[in-house]
């Protein structure tokens, strides 16, 4: 079946475009109702299932402006065993957008979580990164229509990692240098071990210390 020209795919900027480096600018709410906007919304939704990820921002595929796309569930999620999954907090997370979001870390929950995660923009790598376990996002979504959500475990994840990407910062700037590892080795090496086991023996923090 071929593609519709709202579902048709977009090419991902790759690490080292100057795109994913600016700070994006907020989308004009009225803008929302146009039809390209719209497509826009529906071909980042389709490139992001494709890829296939949980999350893309509009700077990854080289528009500079504050709109990204989430989502997560079993067809991403099925290879894990159910420790793993308890482990992350990692749970369904509906096609979401979100659109000039402001996020707050939850003072009643200020607990930091480290994970490996990748990117869409850094392909073929994976990364150590603490990051809030609680968050609220304030934002509009699709429809212009003001939202609040509160996001915990890996969905916060994905958010925070979608929201830095329309702040020009990648998860590289936050990961622990020491456990950078191709997607390759990490599946054959680390995956499933204990991030205390795996910072052993790359020689890595796990609580942020130095």
């Amino acid at each position: 079946m071929t593609a519709t020209p709202s579902e048709a795919l977009l090419p991902i900027v790759q690490a080292g475009d100057p795109v994913l480096r600016y700070a994006a600018v907020p989308v004009d709410p009225s803008d929302l109702a146009r039809r390209d906007v719209q497509q826009l919304i529906a071909r980042m939704k389709a490139t992001m299932e494709a890829a296939p990820g949980v999350g893309l921002a509009a700077p990854q595929i080289g528009e500079p402006v504050q709109l990204a796309v989430m989502s997560d569930g079993p067809e991403r999620f099925s290879h894990l065993s159910a420790a793993d999954l308890a482990a992350r907090e990692r749970t369904e997370l509906p096609f979401t957008v979100i659109v000039n979001p402001v996020l707050t870390p939850l003072p009643s929950d200020p607990a930091m979580v480290g994970f490996y995660e990748g990117c869409l923009s850094v392909p073929r790598l994976t990364g150590f990164v603490r990051r809030h376990r609680v968050v609220r996002v304030d934002c509009i979504d699709e429809h212009g229509e003001p939202r609040t959500w509160t996001f915990t475990g890996w969905p916060a994840r994905i958010a925070q990692h979608e929201i830095d990407h329309l702040r020009g910062t990648l998860y590289l700037d936050r990961a622990e240098t020491r456990s950078l590892s191709t997607v390759e080795n990490y599946g054959e090496l680390w995956a499933g071990v204990p991030t205390t086991d795996v910072a052993a023996a790359l020689g890595f923090p796990t609580d942020g210390s130095r």
